[in-house]
């Protein structure tokens, strides 16, 4: 029997570190791409390189990228995800996001988080908060398919730090947030996708 694929649709991956939620994305743009000469396909990344590991890290990312859907444009945006979104959408063009928890981080968890005294850590929660609504409605307005990535960090034991526990919650609260504005909700383990919606 032959299992046709489902529709092209707004969707939220989620799974742990090397599940395989960067490469559903991208065969997702991939078969974007495929259906028409129109479509377009754009990843916004969120990461950062703080230190040479992850320099390195991104780019092997982006010559993997490169050679497994040349078609994929990718711009860098770490912190403003709405105006990235209203930017490059459009009925014909996927946009994924890779990934949200970085992107969480930047807000909740910046470098040099630890020098901030409390009104600058209180300037960035509203920040962050302000920047979460805007974008949950980007993702609403979108024209076109997101694909959203992100990691699902809460399965674990409960982390030890006040600091971790408070971006372990966030980082859930926002999962729920996006999932309930997605038709499609996917969780990968070990490269397998499992709907969850």
């Amino acid at each position: 029997m032959t299992v046709l694929p489902l529709p092209i649709t707004t969707e939220l991956i989620l799974g742990g570190q090397k599940s395989g939620k960067s490469r559903r994305a991208e065969l997702l743009a991939r078969d974007w791409l495929a259906q028409s000469g129109d479509h377009r396909a754009v990843l916004i990344a969120t990461g950062q390189a703080w230190d040479d590991e992850m320099r390195e890290r991104i780019a092997r990312h982006q010559r993997d990228r490169a050679l497994r859907v040349p078609g994929l444009q990718t711009v860098e945006e770490p912190s403003d995800l709405a105006a990235a979104l209203a930017r490059h959408g459009t009925a014909h063009t996927l946009v994924v996001v890779d990934c949200l928890t970085l992107w969480l981080t930047h807000w909740t968890m910046p470098m040099g988080a630890e020098t901030m005294g409390l009104e600058q850590k209180q300037a960035l929660a509203h920040g962050w908060k302000a920047q979460a609504a805007m974008f949950l409605e980007a993702v609403r307005q979108s024209p076109g398919p997101v694909v959203l990535v992100g990691n699902e960090i809460g399965l674990g034991v409960i982390p030890l730090g006040r600091e971790v526990r408070a971006f372990v919650d966030a980082l859930g609260t926002l999962n729920q947030r996006v999932a309930q504005l997605c038709p499609r909700v996917t969780l990968m383990a070990a490269g397998l996708p499992l709907t969850l919606k």
